[in-house]
């Protein structure tokens, strides 16, 4: 994975979950890491043992909702570093609430964190890889992006709008030689069920029973990172759960049968 050393990555979300583990996995190939979220403390403990792995890491404090935030972090990062060679657009939040129970300031939210942020943090970075004719936007989506889902209703929709974004904007831009990868990890071992909203925007505060089983998030960050400097447009990584990407597009009708019998959220 010579790919990735000496290159300037800027990571979002890297506290805990697929962030962490990407940080952690990237440090190994001594990259320059930018490394992003709200939480500091916890953001410098991460920053520490990348450092020890090699990795030159900078902490930028961040939270994507704030696009003021955005902004001064990019200005921030742009004072120490000319460009910006890979974004990892990997902050986010997700739920468990039916739609029909879901306050609509909980699906701003969700849409405001999980788009608007995503996008906003693209569009600060963008015109610099335009510039230097080179860059690359990872994009962390989910396999609800590719369908709907019992109590994600926010959460597919944000992820779904994140593919029609990106999609275009890589069509927009082959000829800039710009890089667009969207990877939709399955179910993978973090605490994103317990930090999900539910309908009246509180934690969940547990963890869901097949999240536990998921795939080990250091194993999703080795997959991830191939499919990062294969350029592969669409990467599904998980354990089984990626087969209902393929069941919802050729059977449909099993894929609602199993939908269907779902009980948990």
């Amino acid at each position: 994975m010579s790919y990735f050393k000496q290159k300037v990555i800027w990571i979002t979300g890297a506290t805990s979950g697929i962030g962490e583990a990407l940080a952690k996995e990237l440090a190994n190939y001594k990259p320059v890491l930018i490394l992003s979220a709200r939480r500091t403390i916890i953001l410098q403990e991460v920053a520490e043992e990348c450092t020890k792995k090699g990795a030159d890491c900078l902490v930028v404090p961040l939270d994507v909702s704030d696009a003021s935030q955005i902004t001064e972090a990019a200005n921030t990062i742009y004072e120490q570093h000319p460009h910006i060679d890979i974004l990892i657009n990997n902050a986010g939040i997700s739920q468990r609430s039916y739609a029909k129970d879901t306050a609509l300031e909980v699906d701003r939210k969700i849409m405001e964190v999980n788009f608007f942020g995503n996008i906003a943090l693209t569009k600060v970075v963008l015109p610099k890889m335009l510039q230097q004719n080179a860059g690359q936007i990872v994009v962390m989506s989910s396999v609800v992006g590719h369908f709907g889902f019992k109590s994600r209703s926010a959460y597919a929709a944000s992820k779904h709008a994140l593919h029609g974004f990106y999609e275009t904007l890589y069509i927009e831009n082959q000829h800039n030689n710009l890089k667009v990868n969207i990877i939709c990890p399955g179910r993978i071992q973090t605490n994103i069920s317990v930090h999900s909203l539910q309908q009246d925007g509180k934690e969940h505060g547990k963890m869901d029973p097949y999240q536990a089983k998921g795939m080990p998030a250091d194993v999703f960050a080795k997959r991830a990172l191939k499919a990062i400097e294969r350029n592969k447009r669409v990467a599904n990584i998980g354990n089984w759960d990626i087969w209902m990407i393929y069941c919802k597009r050729y059977v449909p009708w099993l894929f609602y049968l199993i939908t269907k019998r779902i009980k948990d959220k």
